[in-house]
């Protein structure tokens, strides 16, 4: 008789957080999880658009270390662990203008946000996913580790490397014991916030937003593929990954650019 895997429920009694949580990737991943069954946990500095009885909110910047602290707190005193870590708040607040605008103010925001934020969750969750011998832990890294864009995004690409370095390093700390940790580097994803810069990109050149797309996607050197990625593409892929089916997957990078990388 055929055996068919439910796919629904092959998260059920997990406990999942899921940073920058409310939008973009993080939030279509926040929603997968759920539909899997996992109770799940979300956490960015501002709070979702629109409440949800689906998720539990911690507001907090992550980018401090009392951010972090706060979040573990919140976490263990309400469900007492953690089974699922995805690390995928990110982003970049630079100038455009090249290294010689940036200050170190800039430099260490992108640090903090991108590689010590989720350095300092891992070290706090960790131990508890080391006492119960499992866990997964998710690092949202980007092709800009790999392809870095110089003139506004610097800072964002150096710490995006560190962070699938990092990440690597850990697997081969934490796999023997049961951790498995990967790392998921996306190209240009089409969240809101890329909408909303395809619409400031067309107003400002008298363009088309199917041209602004083409212009952003001709400075990534193009998208073999034709589009950016959406939010659920990533957050499928995720969703596989910390589930059963994906037992034997750890220390590894996926890139998930739609053929952008030109390079083996």
């Amino acid at each position: 008789m055929q055996q068919y895997y439910n796919f629904n429920n092959e998260l059920s009694g997990k406990i999942a957080l899921v940073t920058g949580g409310t939008k973009g990737a993080g939030k279509a991943i926040a929603e997968r999880l759920s539909k899997a069954g996992a109770t799940v946990i979300i956490t960015a500095r501002n709070s979702p658009r629109s409440a949800t009885d689906d998720h539990c909110f911690i507001p907090a910047d992550l980018s401090k270390a009392e951010g972090t602290q706060k979040v573990a707190e919140e976490v263990l005193s309400r469900f007492g662990r953690l089974d699922i870590l995805i690390n995928s708040l990110g982003g970049s607040e630079t100038k455009a203008g090249g290294f010689s605008v940036l200050s170190d103010e800039d430099w260490e925001q992108s640090i903090q946000t991108n590689l010590l934020a989720p350095v300092r969750l891992d070290r706090v969750f960790l131990p508890h996913m080391l006492a119960q011998h499992c866990g997964v832990i998710i690092h949202i890294a980007s092709i800009q580790g790999r392809l870095p864009l110089y003139d506004s995004t610097l800072p964002y690409a150096a710490s995006k490397a560190g962070l699938i370095n990092y990440s690597k390093g850990l697997s081969k700390e934490v796999s023997p014991k049961g951790i498995r940790v990967l790392t998921v580097s996306p190209g240009w994803i089409m969240t809101e916030s890329a909408n909303r810069m395809m619409e400031r990109i067309s107003e400002s050149s008298g363009s088309t937003l199917a041209q602004a797309t083409q212009s952003v996607m001709d400075a990534l050197g193009g998208i073999p593929i034709g589009r950016p990625a959406q939010p659920g593409e990533i957050a499928e892929f995720v969703g596989f990954l910390v589930s059963p089916r994906a037992n034997y997957l750890t220390g590894t990078e996926y890139i998930i650019d739609g053929g952008t990388i030109p390079t083996i």
